[in-house]
């Protein structure tokens, strides 16, 4: 048998026993259900299925999972770095051997291809060794001299933190917000989308199993309006760390006015790809569909929007095009498949509502716009020539496989074209002038421009943006 029928293998293992146990939450150290006993069910975006039953936490079990958190939380934050750096690596080796097992889960859980779930989970592996690495100095301060003085400054861990994180690529995105909580001395409550529960279960068994001390980590599954308001309101939880859409991003921060917790939000985007005519345009183009159809475009930096120069603007089309109707799509753990199902039934309908409008208003159809035959909430990739930037295509955070495009004359014209948006997440920019490249670099508002690749991201770098995002 080879690696990866076997991990196939212990991945349908794991699937089997959702189904027949449920997904409990993760309270303490013990794995429970709702106090009250509530559940819903999850079902596969794949082929309609139920995957598991889920236990439905509400206030009293996100309050039973704050006060664990809060009773761990003077150990950990007193356990040397080192030692939460070595515990930390332990954890990053189990995902990494265990990443296509994770992989096959979350493909069934979201309905992403195997490929990018593979990719991701390594991520998320290198999520924990990045941030494992700078335990050791997580509580450096300063020493700042003055006439007379000598001030010193110190950090400290804020205390227990509630994480919430959305239902695309839930694995390496929960591992991006969970791996410098722990690093920094913090303890966690973590409340996952409901839509993708099965790999948070997953992952917070691995770090128990590499020696996690019990309640440092908590997980507790419910919706947004009973379990994950009672986290962003808890008063012993300090800090929310939210990955999702900015409508929800504003109601937590309302939520949590009351106690004057911390935010940190990583929100959405409507992100601008700008193709020059002196670029390189196979090496845009391959970067274009990457960027918006890889993760059937559910993907906060998702290049949705394409701007490209008029003169190139036919000739460019055509190899989008061209490219586009030959993405294969299918069952997200067959190797071959290169893209899958959209994640929820909502989002589909959401996404050909938006489409049909923007089609309806003047945009032209390039390729796309269709469901393909079968079970599973499928869609094709779609190209929308816009002509237009007032289109529902356009102003829309769609999260999903659809790509609008408008035409440019100028550097000036792009630039605002780029920045005409209430988002500011990320973009890219494909040129051989490099002058032009730091100009456009400088100018958009944007916390990540990609030159002449997209959608590369490393732990060392910042990621944030600016209004929406």
């Amino acid at each position: 048998m080879s690696d990866l029928q076997g991990n196939l293998k212990k991945a349908e293992a794991y699937l089997a026993r959702f189904k027949r146990d449920g997904v409990l939450n993760q309270i303490g150290g013990e794995a429970v259900p709702a106090l009250d006993g509530a559940t819903f069910e999850t079902l596969s975006p794949v082929d309609l299925k139920p995957l598991a039953s889920v236990a439905r936490g509400g206030a009293a079990d996100i309050d039973r999972a704050a006060k664990a958190a809060k009773a761990a939380f003077p150990a950990w934050a007193a356990m040397p770095g080192e030692a939460r750096k070595k515990l930390l690596h332990k954890i990053a080796d189990a995902i990494e051997a265990r990443a296509e097992e994770i992989a096959f889960v979350e493909c069934m859980d979201t309905g992403q291809a195997l490929k990018f779930m593979a990719k991701a989970a390594l991520r998320g592996a290198e999520n924990f060794r990045f941030f494992a690495d700078r335990a050791p100095e997580a509580r450096d301060g300063e020493t700042l001299r003055t006439t007379g003085q000598v001030n010193m400054t110190t950090r400290v861990p804020i205390g227990p933190v509630g994480i919430i994180t959305p239902w695309n690529t839930p694995f390496m995105l929960s591992t991006w917000k969970i791996a410098p909580a722990l690093a920094a001395g913090c303890t966690v409550v973590h409340k996952p989308a409901e839509f993708s529960p099965l790999t948070a279960r997953l992952l917070v068994e691995i770090a128990e199993e590499a020696g996690l001390p019990k309640g440092v980590w908590n997980l507790v599954n419910g919706l947004g309006e009973d379990a994950g308001k009672a986290l962003t309101e808890h008063p012993d939880i300090r800090a929310i760390g939210f990955v999702g859409e900015n409508r929800t991003g504003s109601m937590i921060m309302k939520q949590g006015a009351g106690t004057l917790k911390r935010v940190h939000f990583e929100l959405g985007g409507k992100n601008p790809v700008i193709v020059f005519a002196d670029a390189d345009l196979d090496s845009a183009a391959n970067a274009v569909v990457a960027g918006i159809f890889a993760a059937t475009g559910q993907s906060c930096v998702a290049g949705s929007r394409l701007l490209v120069e008029r003169s190139v603007k036919d000739e460019f089309l055509a190899r989008l095009k061209r490219k586009a109707e030959a993405i294969r799509i299918g069952d997200p753990q067959d190797p071959a498949t290169e893209m899958g199902p959209l994640a929820t039934l909502r989002q589909r309908d959401w996404i050909e509502k938006v489409v049909a409008e923007s089609v309806a208003g003047g945009g032209t159809l390039v390729t796309g716009g269709t469901r393909p035959a079968g079970s599973g909430f499928y869609y094709a990739p779609t190209i929308i020539d816009a002509g237009a930037s007032d289109l529902p295509c356009v102003r829309e955070e769609l999260f999903g496989p659809v790509l609008s495009v408008l035409a440019f004359d100028t550097e000036a014209q792009a630039l605002a074209l780029a920045n005409d948006t209430p988002f500011g997440l990320a973009s890219g920019v494909f040129t051989s002038n490099l002058a032009r490249a730091h100009r456009m670099a400088r100018d958009i508002r944007a916390g990540v421009v990609w030159v002449n690749t997209y959608r590369v991201v490393s732990p060392l770098v910042p990621f944030g943006g600016y209004g929406l995002s």
